[in-house]
Parts: C-alpha cells; sequence; structure tokens
C-alpha cells in the first residue's frame, strides 16, 4: 500500500503538551529549591492550572484527535486494541486512560496549591478562603500526590519507549510535528480546531487564570488601632 502523510496532532494540542512538560518540570525543581522560589514554584502551579483548564476546554472544541469523545472510549474499545483490532489515529483506547489520569492528576495539584501553604512563607492565591486546617490539609495532598505524578509520568515515558523500540511506532515526532506516515487508506486527517475554537479556549483559560489568582479574595481585614496610654 502506499504511504501518505496525514495531520495527527493539532498545534494547539502539541503547544500544550510541551508547555506543560516544560512547565512541571520548572515547578519540580522551584520546589526542591525552596526558600524564595517558593514564589516562583507557585506561579508555574498556578500556570499549570491553566493550560489543564485550556486542555479540557481544547478537548471539547479542538479538532477531532484532541476531543474527548474521539479517544475516550469503552471497555469494548479497549479489548479491542489488545486484541489487535484497532485502527486509528492519535490516542489509542488504552493510552487514554493514562491521559485521562494525568489530566486528573496534574489538575488535582495545581488546583490543591491554589489553598496550600509551605508552613514558612508561601500561601497559595487562595488559601484565604479556606481554614488554616484546610490549607494545612489541602497542602498534605500536594505534597503526597506528586509521587503518583513521578509513577504515572515514568510509565508515560515507559510506554513512549516500547513503541518506539518494541513496535517502531514513534510517538515523539507526531506530536513535534503534528503530521505522520500512514498506510491505511481509512484514516483520515484530523479535523477541526479552527481559530475561533482557539481563542474561546484561550479566553476561558485567562478567565480561570484571574478568577484564581486572588483578584477576587477580599482583603484581610485591617488590624485593630493600637491603645493608647
Amino acid at each position: 500500500m502506499s504511504e501518505r502523510t496525514i495531520r495527527v496532532w493539532d498545534l494547539p494540542t502539541r503547544l500544550f503538551h510541551w508547555l506543560l512538560f516544560v512547565l512541571m518540570v520548572a515547578a519540580i525543581v522551584a520546589a526542591k529549591v525552596g526558600g524564595n522560589a517558593m514564589e516562583w514554584h507557585g506561579r508555574l502551579g498556578h500556570l499549570i492550572f491553566g493550560l489543564i483548564v485550556f486542555r479540557l476546554v481544547w478537548g471539547v472544541v479542538g479538532s477531532t484527535t484532541a476531543r474527548f469523545t474521539h479517544f475516550v472510549r469503552g471497555p469494548g474499545a479497549i479489548r479491542a486494541y489488545l486484541q489487535g483490532r484497532w485502527r486509528g489515529i492519535g490516542h489509542n483506547p488504552l493510552g487514554a486512560l493514562s491521559v485521562l489520569a494525568l489530566l486528573a492528576l496534574t489538575g488535582f495539584q495545581a488546583t490543591t496549591g491554589l489553598f496550600a501553604n509551605d508552613d514558612i512563607a508561601f500561601r497559595g492565591p487562595l488559601a484565604a478562603l479556606v481554614s488554616t486546617d484546610a490549607s494545612n490539609l489541602l497542602s498534605d495532598w500536594h505534597r503526597q500526590a506528586e509521587w503518583f505524578i513521578y509513577g504515572l509520568v515514568g510509565l508515560h515515558v515507559a510506554a513512549v519507549l516500547y513503541y518506539a523500540h518494541v513496535r517502531g511506532d514513534n510517538l515523539v515526532k507526531p506530536m513535534v510535528v503534528g503530521r505522520k506516515a500512514v498506510t491505511d487508506p481509512a484514516l483520515e486527517s484530523a479535523r477541526g480546531g479552527g481559530l475561533i475554537a482557539f481563542a474561546a479556549a484561550v479566553v476561558i483559560a485567562g478567565a480561570a487564570l484571574w478568577a484564581t489568582s486572588g483578584a477576587l479574595v477580599p482583603p484581610p481585614p485591617p488590624p485593630p488601632p493600637a491603645l493608647g496610654w
């Protein structure tokens, strides 16, 4: 069969993927450095929150391979994939579970970080909205979820290496250039996800960032006046 090149991933999906990777690495480094770098950890975590919101919206209005309705399937599709009967582009039915887990866990991590504190000087932009006990609890969850993220990322990398070296399927290159060579005549390029959809996703993500930046948090009450003698 003749080989042809089709579009697999649109540019916003690829930018999300690599920006998330860069921001996560930078946020982890800032957390390990500690001290004044915690302020950067908070900023980077907030940007990750905005990225997750963007991806959730893009999963509805983006191109076909980016949409959750395209790659999130039930047990039947997963069974067909494991039996070698699945044909498609983008995330396979089993890989979709990894994608959902990463989005959910990263979103959980970024959201809890908005309310967290480091027991020293750093407080998330929404920490004032919850009690000290609640902030401490969310901080504990935030720290514990870090290890689950390491595990999922490791599993993701292992899967990419398996596909590259065992099945001969390079998953990284299409996520860089957006296109892939195929021989199956039934496979079609990803469609949709135009400029209007992208602008809508960016606006919604920007609004979510502004709303969680602390701009809507009422200022603390002024200190009581000093008693004169």
